[in-house]
């Protein structure tokens, strides 16, 4: 058997960059003062990996979940350990979370990608001039939550995650905006930074038969879009793929997608034990993984595919 490798596959900036801010998070903890320890947090998982998370939960990081920094009871204490740090994970957060962390006098670590954080500072400004902005992606994501958050009260913002639901999100803009007595505002769209290239044109092209002057905002990381294309191009000398990957990963779960619409047999392995028989009946094997995916478990799925 015959395995070949993506061009483009593994942790991208903003990923490495989150988990290097965790692990000297972890390393300075360890050389505070032992009479008064710090206790690290993650506001939500860091990243979307599994073995990254085990990982940074082995050397003491804790999940914080969003929806419970403001209940008191959430820890045993019924208040926040004194000393605590709380890392904002990657894929950033709202205004409103991150003004509730600050009143409880934590230290806060911001690890959002600068490329989610310039998604954020893009949709405030949309948002301040009055645009409706439509905003492309999963929605119970935490990028586009945390996106979603610096638009709300200010201005419409509709999230739709395809085309259909962006061409009925549209006619109900439409009909809503008739009604009113206002003057025609501006729409852009505003993508997650993980979304299918494919996906967000066809989108794009949706809303713009009923928007004729939607601007169109480029918000795909290049990341992204480079591990896409990396993958089509594996595709043409594959006759299957693995994609290696955090299943709530949603850049991952796209390569897989992707792979499929290219016609190849195409399975999902966050770990060694999900690597298929199936695969066994191909000559050539490709292998991607998403943009949260760490060598090392590159490297593991690799070797046990070439021993078979």
């Amino acid at each position: 058997m015959k395995v070949i490798r993506a061009k483009v596959l593994g942790f991208c900036m903003g990923v490495r960059r989150a988990v290097d801010i965790a692990q000297e998070a972890i390393n300075s903890a360890k050389c505070s003062n032992a009479q008064n320890p710090i206790t690290i947090y993650t506001l939500g998982p860091l990243i979307h990996n599994p073995q990254v998370l085990k990982s940074l939960a082995e050397q003491g990081v804790q999940i914080l979940e969003e929806q419970n920094i403001n209940k008191s009871c959430f820890f045993p204490s019924c208040s926040l350990p004194e000393n605590s740090t709380v890392i904002i994970r990657a894929h950033g957060v709202s205004p409103e979370i991150e003004k509730a962390l600050c009143e409880k006098g934590l230290t806060i670590i911001d690890a959002t990608c600068p490329k989610v954080k310039k998604n954020q500072t893009t949709a405030h400004d949309l948002a301040e001039k009055g645009y409706r902005i439509f905003l492309a992606g999963e929605k119970d994501h935490a990028e586009i939550q945390g996106i979603y958050g610096y638009v709300k009260r200010k201005t419409a913002c509709i999230i739709v995650g395809n085309s259909e639901e962006a061409q009925m999100a549209a006619l109900q803009e439409k009909e809503h905006a008739d009604k009113q007595d206002h003057n025609p505002v501006k729409t852009a769209l505003i993508g997650q930074t993980t979304i299918s290239d494919d996906e967000y044109q066809a989108i794009a092209q949706t809303l713009k038969t009923h928007f004729n002057d939607l601007e169109i905002i480029d918000t795909m990381c290049k990341a992204t879009r480079d591990r896409q294309d990396a993958l089509k191009k594996l595709c043409s000398k594959a006759d299957a793929i693995i994609v290696a990957g955090g299943k709530e990963s949603a850049n991952t779960r796209h390569l897989l997608t992707i792979a499929r619409d290219c016609g190849k047999p195409a399975w999902f392995a966050e770990k060694l034990e999900d690597l298929p028989t199936e695969f066994m009946a191909f000559k050539t094997i490709g292998l991607c993984a998403g943009a949260s995916t760490p060598d090392s478990v590159i490297d593991q799925i690799e070797h046990a595919l070439l021993r078979n």
